[in-house]
């Protein structure tokens, strides 16, 4: 009997829900009242993916919640940003889920470190598939926050995912555009992007010889003293004790060089103009990427949609900051447009 009430356990643990966190390392401060569980899910790709589950304190599994899927920023864990997020919209009485995209963290994906427009954006709705096939969740009160990069891809999600009612967007990244154009479109000539896919298809080549994939795109580490302020910011966030992770791409060695191809390929984005849900982009009023949010918000329509510079903020204080992240708005803009 008790052989066989553990391999019950084991099962239950390995299903869409189960058991507490173990080991848990999660870099940010941690609120006893916030129950956390194990998320296990799938996407339409088949890959396995792995989540936290943050439910509100005195949680009734007899109630219906608005439910929020939280992911990034690009590079980043579950244990991390996303998290912290997750908590925060849990201790407002929101069901959250912040869960590692396809091929980092604890999600699977046979190729490790690698990225996909297509296959991220379906991690955005396959998550939102898991939320709304939850007894507790109200199926027709789900919303997303996307972090950096992920609020590009949050974004492309919500352009084809009508099931998302609200979108909060945080220091946003446009990926494909950074990578196809570099920063501030700098690199946005056909001679510079073919110069960058001569390399990326000769380390292809390599790759395939050697069997491996080569990485690059990691916070630089030894950190130059001539580098950029928010390349400093990024390696005060994921290199120190403050939020470094040995899962996170950003804390170690980066993404798979040959992943770029597909973002010059399949710029996302497309279709923002027919969003017709809910959006909220923030930014740092002193980010590097602040023109990416920006820009993408002019495109945006309806007068469901929103813009909110921080005064002060830089780009990675919107990772962490409690006193820059504007917490008690977002909660305030899924209450009124997840009701």
């Amino acid at each position: 009997m008790t052989k066989f009430l553990a391999a019950l356990l084991i099962f239950a643990c390995m299903s869409s829900m189960a058991c507490a966190l173990e080991n848990d390392t999660r870099v940010f401060k941690i609120d006893p009242d916030v129950k956390v569980e194990k998320a296990h899910f799938h996407n339409r790709f088949g890959i396995d993916l792995t989540g936290d589950l943050y439910m509100p304190k005195d949680f009734d599994a007899s109630k219906k919640y608005s439910a929020i899927a939280v992911a990034g920023p690009f590079g980043a864990v579950k244990e991390q940003v996303s998290g912290l997020y997750a908590q925060e919209m849990a201790k407002a009485g929101f069901v959250a889920l912040a869960f590692d995209p396809s091929f980092t963290g604890e999600s699977g994906g046979a190729v490790r470190f690698a990225a996909s427009p297509e296959i991220n954006t379906e991690d955005f709705s396959a998550a939102v598939d898991f939320l709304a096939t939850r007894d507790f969740v109200d199926a027709e009160k789900i919303g997303i926050i996307g972090v950096c990069g992920w609020g590009g891809i949050g974004l492309n999600a919500a352009a084809a995912d009508t099931r998302i009612k609200a979108s909060v967007i945080s220091t946003m990244y446009d990926m494909s555009r950074v990578s196809a154009k570099g920063y501030f479109d700098a690199d946005d000539s056909a001679e510079k992007r073919l110069a960058t896919k001569k390399a990326i298809n000769a380390q292809r080549t390599e790759d395939y010889k050697n069997g491996t994939y080569a990485r690059a795109g990691g916070v630089v580490d030894p950190l130059p003293e001539d580098a950029p302020q928010f390349v400093k910011d990024y390696y005060a966030y994921y290199k120190t004790p403050r939020g470094y992770h040995k899962n996170s791409v950003n804390s170690n060695e980066g993404w798979t060089i040959s992943s770029m191809t597909a973002m010059f390929n399949m710029p996302m984005l497309a279709y923002v103009e027919e969003i017709q849900s809910a959006v909220l982009i923030i930014h740092g009023e002193n980010a590097h990427s602040r023109y990416m949010g920006e820009d993408t918000f002019k495109r945006l329509k309806g007068d469901n949609k929103e813009l909110m510079i921080i005064p002060g903020a830089s780009h990675v204080d919107l990772y962490d900051n409690m006193e820059k992240i504007p917490f008690a708005k977002i909660i305030s803009f899924f209450n009124e447009n997840l009701k």
